[in-house]
């Protein structure tokens, strides 16, 4: 079973995969999706995520809620501060991946490129159009639903973590991310007061480890 802490990433890398990907498809959740990435250089929102763990034998499914914001800017930074119930931070400046972790009072660092390249999710970053994607990807529209847009991700590949990667879309908005992995552990971040291209400073994306932080380098 992966850890909470492995969750947070990669379900911080599989959402940046999406922002950083072109679909050429104009409709349903395709369509929306390459709006959203033609139109939105930036953004930022507040999420909501639930974590899912399948049950043991004679127990209940365990579910574990955090909350927090969520910022990125096209086409390699972006920042997840989870703010509750513990205090998480996930700063991807371009060229270092860092984790930290308030009451640990640890940091890990992890070239950005490898670490969004360790899951199928996160090779989506790298494709060049929807035909790189669906190399490794078997791409397709949903039924909409609960008032949103979906698109829908499976790898072809079966040796890596994921089995599926659903996106939803109110209008060009970002609303939800899902993600079932290989363990069927599924991860679901619902997005709200979405923000299109604002205006977002440097410094948010840039980690300077607080003094007294112990430094994990990967």
């Amino acid at each position: 079973m992966i850890t909470f802490h492995q969750a947070l990433v990669r379900v911080a890398s599989a959402l940046f995969a999406f922002c950083c990907v072109s679909a050429q498809s104009q409709t349903t959740g395709l369509g929306a999706l390459d709006a959203f990435i033609k139109n939105t250089r930036s953004g930022r929102a507040q999420f909501v995520q639930q974590v899912t763990s399948p049950p043991k034998e004679g127990q209940i499914a365990r579910v574990r809620v955090s909350r927090g914001s969520f910022e990125f800017v096209r086409p390699n930074r972006f920042r997840f501060v989870f703010q509750k119930p513990l205090q998480q931070t996930i700063v991807a400046d371009g060229q270092t991946l860092w984790l930290y972790d308030v009451d640990l009072a640890q940091a890990t660092a992890r070239k950005q490129a490898q670490a969004l390249g360790s899951t199928p999710a996160a090779l989506i970053a790298s494709a060049s159009d929807v035909r790189a994607m669906e190399t490794d990807f078997e791409l397709s529209n949903e039924a909409a639903s609960e008032g949103q847009d979906w698109v829908q991700a499976r790898p072809r590949s079966k040796d890596g973590g994921l089995q599926m990667v659903r996106i939803g879309f109110k209008g060009t908005n970002l609303a939800t991310l899902e993600i079932l992995d290989s363990f069927g552990q599924r991860s679901v971040m619902q997005f709200t007061q979405f923000e299109a291209n604002p205006a977002l400073d440097n410094a948010l994306f840039q980690f300077k480890p607080p003094a007294g932080v112990d430094v994990l380098r990967q």
